[in-house]
């Protein structure tokens, strides 16, 4: 490997060089979390009808319990990107897994949906500690750039065997324990990372970090709640009916101010100037339609096989194991490929394998053979596989090496944007529809993942080739470097 025939130089100058083999230990310390964040994003879906069946809630209600989580931890990954390269990449990821543990714990014992909500909303508080903070250690742990596109390789691995593998996990544990064991099995990985954190995870934090932006903050959180969650209560509301409309006007006007304020700001809380390049901007908006994809196709199986089919949780989350397998097979190859020749190859796979899928999928009906079923699923993991590495990639190194922690923010702001969305597209999509009608009412979905599939062929093309590859930076933030 070639980061171990030369001295490497850490992007972090406050770390010493790691060795080889402590590096990847990094690596495997920080895949952990990712697993846990990733697995608590798609596990909760397979066990929706047994939630709302113990305490009984209806879809809308449902769906806030997965959004809930998401919402908060889009929202607020960039700051918590920002305040882990001030205060100390290793201390905030710590504080995350801490805070994660204890919401995990209050979302077993919930004794009524709204509880469930708050605690879902607060895991995402500790969530937000732990993804893109594992990715700046990562990305400091590992100078050489080859070396550390197979490391994200290995990253978006894990993280897609965890999105794709919580449908599984979570239905057999609700079939031998019922739905609170879904929180319960936080608590095992969260004491062992805590662990494995404290003695093999150097800290690291940025030479000039970022000021806070607080109104900024504030901006992207209402923007981003109220357009998701008007999506979700819009069959509820009525798309055109007065609290809807403004629900709109509210999202619009915080929008504008959040481009106004960031435009404004020395130190802004996500430089806008970055997406005038087209290759980072569209890496950004292809890991949204990634997730919209991925998480469309988990929520409309679940309710799919369970409520319209009769199938039983476990039976639910096998189904989705090609998907998984297809993910854990093709997103290491995925980032070997990135290494050697770049995205484009990559994205394209990804674009051609989730579009073949949505479209198998177009015209399914009560009676769909279970042999397409799992066709469609492992043709979509796979895409989901090839998808992760490149435009993980391409992001992270699309902002500067010192502000590793809001680069590997933006980048899972883009993933848990695109898994809101998705929860709340599909869940508008099915809400009210009656068991007979749900095979029918979930075909716009397909065609939307399809359509994702088409987005990162688009993706694809603008994407250049490794030798080409540029880091985009504002003028202030090369005169940080």
């Amino acid at each position: 490997m070639t980061a171990t025939t030369h001295p490497l130089q850490p992007l972090d100058p406050i770390q010493p060089v790691l060795s080889a083999r402590r590096r990847w230990t990094v690596l495997a310390v920080c895949c952990l979390s990712m697993f846990l964040v990733g697995l608590d994003t798609t596990i909760v879906n397979v066990g929706l009808p047994a939630i709302g069946h113990g305490l009984g809630i209806g879809t809308r209600s449902l769906e806030w319990t997965v959004d809930a989580y998401t919402l908060v931890l889009a929202s607020l990954l960039i700051s918590s990107g920002a305040l882990a390269d001030r205060f100390g990449r290793r201390r905030v990821f710590q504080v995350g897994l801490v805070v994660f543990g204890a919401a995990s714990l209050v979302c077993a014992i919930a004794p009524s949906v709204g509880v469930l909500i708050a605690a879902r909303a607060v895991q995402g508080i500790g969530a937000s500690m732990l993804s893109p903070v594992a990715l700046a250690i990562v990305v400091n742990a590992m100078p050489d750039p080859r070396e550390r596109a197979q490391a994200i390789g290995v990253w978006a691995s894990v993280f897609g065997l965890s999105m794709a593998a919580g449908p599984v996990t979570g239905g057999a544990l609700i079939a031998g324990f019922g739905w609170r064991s879904v929180f319960w099995i936080n608590a095992p990985v969260i004491v062992a990372a805590l662990v494995l954190s404290a003695l093999f995870v150097p800290e690291s934090r940025a030479p000039r970090a970022q000021r806070l932006d607080l109104p900024g903050q504030a901006l992207l959180t209402v923007v981003i709640g109220v357009s998701v969650g008007v999506l979700i209560e819009g069959p509820r509301i009525g798309w055109v009916s007065l609290p809807a409309l403004v629900a709109y006007a509210i999202a619009a006007v915080a929008a504008v101010g959040f481009v106004s304020a960031e435009s404004r700001r020395s130190e802004p809380l996500m430089d806008l100037r970055l997406y005038r390049h087209p290759v980072f901007s569209s890496a950004v908006l292809g890991a949204v339609a990634v997730f919209v994809a991925l998480n469309v196709t988990l929520l409309l199986n679940t309710l799919y096989l369970q409520h319209a089919r009769g199938w039983t949780p476990l039976a639910a989350g096998v189904a989705t194991l090609p998907m998984a397998v297809g993910a854990t097979v093709c997103a290491p190859l995925s980032g070997r490929l990135v290494g050697r020749t770049g995205p484009r190859l990559p994205l394209v796979l990804a674009g051609g394998f989730i579009t073949v899928g949505g479209l198998c999928l177009v015209g399914l009906d009560q009676h769909t053979s279970v042999l397409l079923l799992l066709s469609a699923y492992v043709l979509i993991g796979v895409g989901f596989g090839f998808a992760n590495a490149p435009i993980t990639n391409t992001a992270v190194s699309g902002l500067p090496a010192t502000r590793a922690g809001v680069a590997g923010a933006i980048t899972s702001t883009a993933r848990q944007l695109g898994s809101a969305l998705g929860t709340a597209i599909a869940g508008g999509l099915v809400a009210g529809t009656a068991p007979a009608g749900l095979a029918r009412a979930s075909r716009p979905g397909w065609i939307l993942v399809a359509t994702c599939g088409l987005f990162l062929l688009l993706v694809a093309h603008a994407a250049r080739p490794k030798k080409d590859t540029s880091r985009p930076t504002s003028p202030r933030s090369r005169g940080a470097e």
